[in-house]
């Protein structure tokens, strides 16, 4: 029998009751064939690969990240529980020991929903990652995250949610915004001022092949999570960089993402994209659970896996290499960034326009975040949107010092009740969630 050099556990939970619409990418089937493969292939045949049931998450969970608008049961499922519970159950086993790592083969995805959710994004209504680590850091006391976001899209959700937060580092690895929704994740997003260089962004050309991926996760990611020194590594593992994708436009295989996660061994993996259903998934997740858990995975390969064909071309290299180095640049002045955002009259504030594609909806957000030598910052929303709600919604870091905590609660306590249709407040320090519905 074979003996898996990691303890491995799975999670898979294919979500029957949720869809878009049956012939949308983002259905069942996504997980329903690579959970036939993984037992066609005999992996829980391995001495140390388990299956776990996922543990559905509470309300209190998902408040602990998002405002919900009108509340949580109006924009996630009983579905969205139960993803964001697969994500959670494997958190704690490997956290208590049970496991050393854990793939949350669930649906639906999470990494494009926001902090405030009017609806949903990149079909995502909640962030089953981000809930997933807040109810770890509130349960086992971990503190310093790392979130690799490998799916070919641009993980604008989790990045907007940690953007104010020094102790999490944000990378995000995906094809070039200017060819890709959702037409985020360029260099310059670097974090807010009190967290400035905990956000980066690796954009890649098209036609990036696992040459090049690799390559970045190799000279760049890794070299930055060895000097950011994180408690845990999450890889929000997005499977639509392969070269069969249908709605991307990338060269990578799953024997590349099997390397890929070798390198990186995250503690967590959670899935999110990739919609080559029959072509690719099958094979890239036998390829990463192998690699979580020291198993030899080389005879993994598509059908049809041909490696000239996806070869990437020297200019590709050479833009990966450019990008490369300006990210490390970034990083190694991240406190000299940090320094010249403070000069800049108003570098608190930050006005934006989001589109709920799924769902249509149009919001108009202003945020304002206490500047703070001692803490993340206490955070205040301004959020309106074309469903005819405005709402207030304040912040309060987890180790919010006690100016920023007396900020956060004089917002919520004085705000004008006659221009609000609903107050809310989040303090993590008490692990607490007030609300006002005028």
């Amino acid at each position: 029998m074979l003996q898996a050099k990691h303890k491995t556990g799975l999670v898979f939970f294919p979500a029957f009751d949720w869809a878009i619409s049956p012939t949308h990418p983002e259905r069942e089937e996504r997980l329903l064939y690579t959970q036939d493969q993984v037992f066609e292939e005999g992996l829980f045949d391995i001495d140390g690969v388990t299956e776990l049931k996922p543990d559905p998450v509470t309300v209190k969970d998902i408040q602990r990240v998002h405002f919900c608008i009108p509340d949580v049961w109006s924009v996630a499922t009983e579905s969205h529980f139960i993803s964001a519970g697969g994500a959670k159950t494997i958190g704690m086993a490997v956290l208590s020991g049970q496991i050393d790592r854990g793939f949350a083969l669930v649906r639906p995805p999470g990494h494009h929903a926001m902090r405030m959710v009017h609806g949903a994004r990149g079909f995502c209504n909640i962030n089953i990652e981000a809930v997933m680590i807040e109810y770890l850091r509130q349960a086992y006391d971990i503190d310093r995250v790392a979130i690799v976001d490998t799916d070919c899209h641009h993980g604008d959700g989790t990045q907007d949610i940690y953007w104010h937060d020094p102790d999490t580092l944000f990378i995000s690895i995906h094809q070039d915004g200017r060819t890709l929704y959702p037409g985020t994740g360029f260099p310059d997003e670097l974090g807010g001022i009190n967290a400035a260089g905990r956000t980066l962004n690796i954009p890649l050309p098209p036609r990036t092949s696992e040459e090049g991926f690799l390559a970045a996760v190799n000279n760049i990611v890794m070299p930055i999570l060895k000097d950011f020194k994180p408690d845990l590594i999450i890889n929000s593992a997005g499977q639509d960089n392969h070269y069969s994708d249908p709605i991307t436009n990338m060269n990578f295989s799953a024997q590349g993402y099997a390397d890929l996660t070798a390198i990186l061994a995250p503690d967590i993996a959670v899935l999110e994209g990739g919609y080559s259903i029959e072509g690719a998934l099958p094979y890239v997740n036998v390829g990463i659970i192998l690699a979580m858990a020291g198993v030899d995975y080389n005879k993994v390969k598509e059908p049809n896996y041909n490696a000239e064909s996806i070869r990437q071309t020297q200019s590709v290299t050479e833009a990966i290499e450019k990008i490369g180095d300006m990210t490390l640049t970034i990083w190694q002045q991240r406190d000299n960034i940090k320094d010249e955002l403070m000069e800049k009259p108003t570098p608190h504030h930050r006005t934006r326009s989001l589109y709920y594609d799924t769902d249509g909806i149009q919001e108009s957000q202003s945020e304002e975040i206490q500047i703070c030598p001692d803490c993340a910052g206490a955070l205040r929303i301004e959020s309106s949107s074309t469903r005819g709600k405005s709402i207030l919604a304040v912040h309060i870091p987890r180790k919010a010092c006690s100016k920023c905590k007396e900020i956060g609660y004089r917002w919520y306590d004085t705000a004008d009740t006659g221009q609000f249709d609903m107050i809310f407040l989040q303090d993590r320090t008490e692990d607490e969630y007030l609300e006002t519905k005028v």
